[in-house]
């Protein structure tokens, strides 16, 4: 094998993204790579054959027989080339850190992180990114550049909108440009499964940030921007994107890239043995490969394999039953539980909205039953608003259904578009299951009682912490917080700013709570404040678990003329 990390052997394969460290437990880890061609993957002696995808080549090792609690430094070989760590890094080695039991879990979590910002569009001409931040993963990546590894985040939790396909950067726009005509539709936004494959490579190949993705383990979960803004916001929105003879190809591509570059890796390497889809793939590819000896260059690049995804995918979007997304994840004592509330959505316009479908929610309950210390429910929406923007989306939704009347409920369709009206607050069948379950995991009604019930969320390009009070009557034991932390890199546009002002306002709260029940929208069963925040800068958000105590610490990421962007405490509170 030879480590010139790719100087001597140019004939040899190349990494074209990763290598992103995904699953680890205490024994086990993968290690996802794209190349540029297809070959025999190696990381600490592990051999793991690519497999192709439409012209695309990808590997998801899986590295067990590891010890708990040590760490090992890797480096990845293409064909007995390696390519990884690259030469000159100025980072420091790539490394699997096993989970301890013994020692406190780390999480870091936050989402929203767009490849560049369009500032003379998003935001006031006079604003600057230095005033709002830089890149927060970034941000992170160079603190731990500095830090010792056992101080590292045990994940990474990235909950929605790892890429934006309906705003791209600079790169993913000029790859457009060179394969089809921007003016027609969709312009310059993603349209297929390779400029998904061009948005990711983007999003993810900054130095910084690809670095850290080498060394902390992550966890992902898509939101709308990871297909298209607003995406399975409501019936109408689904019949009315449908119709356009381009998003067939969109949605297709979307879940395709989806499973590939994000899914997969949050699978256990026993879930992945298990997983008939993977299987098939892979299959296919040892098939093309037996092709290419024949010359049969179609199938060699994975045609087959497309084929398969792209039928999965019309299942994924036609009928999500019996396809989930969601996933838990067991950290000792530490229940980590990340909820889909995208893709699975149920939007008859019989009134029977939910964003879980039935059997989904009751996979989401058994998820939580146990003896935990903690619970932690992620989903890519924030469950609990300021009291004013939920009142504002409940309202919105009775009146979509109807509640003032057929023209009344076609403005509201127009208004929930238009100020992006579409969280758990606009589900209110599924609001009160979340409510049931917070009260049953707080009270101790299904089961043991954990120290902390922490609900994380997104999307909305602020941050801040909510505590919960259950019903009155109910005893809580258990301390239960909504932590929202939103965006890693991306900017909340000043009109939805000021909005967001007047509707949280002590007026604002009253006028959107008249609103509400003149709609008949029963009041909610649980009360929560917003007890620290919103801040509004690029953030990321860590949670520390050590036995039953268990603390939240926000970070602002920030630059200044002395040193490079790193990240910055705003604020910290005890969970437990």
């Amino acid at each position: 094998m030879t480590g010139d990390g790719g100087h001597g052997n140019d004939m040899a394969p190349r990494l074209v993204l990763g290598p992103l460290l995904r699953y680890v437990d205490e024994t086990a880890a993968t290690i996802w790579v794209e190349t540029d061609r297809a070959c025999q993957v190696q990381i600490l002696g592990r051999p793991t054959a690519t497999f192709a995808v439409a012209g695309h080549h990808y590997a998801l090792a899986v590295i067990d027989g590891l010890e708990p609690g040590h760490e090992y430094e890797y480096q990845v070989a293409l064909d007995g080339t390696v390519r990884w760590p690259e030469p000159g890094s100025p980072f420091p080695a790539s490394v699997i850190r096993t989970l301890d039991p013994a020692r406190p879990l780390r999480m870091v979590f936050g989402s929203c992180r767009i490849a560049e910002l369009n500032l003379a569009r998003r935001w006031r001409r006079d604003r600057h990114e230095q005033d709002h931040g830089a890149d927060a993963l970034g941000a992170l990546a160079l603190d731990l550049r500095e830090a010792a590894p056992e101080r590292w985040p045990d994940l990474l939790l990235l909950i929605g909108d790892q890429v934006y396909a309906d705003e791209v950067g600079p790169a993913t726009r000029t790859f457009i440009r060179e394969r089809r005509d921007p003016a027609s539709p969709p312009g310059a936004e993603v349209k297929d499964f390779a400029e998904y494959c061009f948005l990711y490579r983007e999003a993810w190949s900054e130095p910084a940030v690809r670095w850290l993705l080498s060394v902390l383990p992550s966890a992902m979960v898509f939101d709308d921007h990871d297909v298209h803004d607003d995406w399975n916001t409501s019936a109408a929105w689904r019949r009315d994107f449908q119709a356009k003879p381009w998003w067939r190809d969109r949605i297709d591509g979307a879940y395709m890239s989806y499973w590939l570059y994000q899914h997969l890796g949050n699978l256990s390497p026993d879930e992945l043995a298990r997983d008939d889809l993977l299987r098939d793939v892979r299959k296919a590819a040892a098939q093309a490969g037996q092709a290419a000896q024949t010359g049969e260059a179609a199938q060699a690049n994975g045609a087959e394999a497309a084929a398969l995804l792209r039928d999965f995918a019309r299942r994924a979007d036609d009928d999500p039953a019996g396809i989930r997304w969601s996933y838990r994840r067991t950290f000792g004592r530490v229940r980590l539980v990340v909820i889909d509330a995208r893709s699975g959505r149920v939007l008859e316009d019989s009134g029977k909205r939910q964003m879980v479908s039935d059997p989904e929610w009751q996979w989401v309950t058994e998820s939580v039953t146990g003896d935990w210390d903690h619970v932690v429910l992620a989903t890519s929406l924030p469950v609990l608003l300021a009291p004013g923007i939920h009142d504002v989306e409940a309202w919105n939704e009775a009146i979509c259904a109807g509640a003032w009347g057929r023209r009344l409920a076609q403005a509201g369709e127009r208004i929930r578009r238009a100020g992006d009206l579409e969280h758990w607050a606009a589900f209110g069948r599924s609001f009160t299951a979340f409510e049931r379950l917070l009260t049953g995991l707080a009270s101790g009604a299904d089961g043991p009682v954990p120290a902390s019930v922490s609900v994380l969320g997104g999307d909305i390009h602020h941050s801040y912490l909510a505590e919960v009070n259950l019903a009155a009557g109910v005893t809580a034991p258990a301390r239960v917080f909504q932590l929202v932390c939103s965006p890693i890199h991306n900017l909340l546009p000043d009109n939805f700013r000021y909005l967001q002002r007047v509707v949280t306002s002590r007026a604002g709260g009253l006028i959107g709570a008249t609103l509400a029940r003149l709609a008949r929208v029963p009041a909610p069963q649980l009360s929560w404040r917003v007890t620290d925040g919103p801040w509004f800068s690029n953030m990321l958000a860590t949670l520390t678990f050590d036995g039953r105590q268990a603390r939240v610490r926000f970070d602002r990421s920030t630059t200044d003329p002395t040193r490079s962007p790193h990240l910055l405490a705003v604020h910290e509170s005890d969970l437990s």
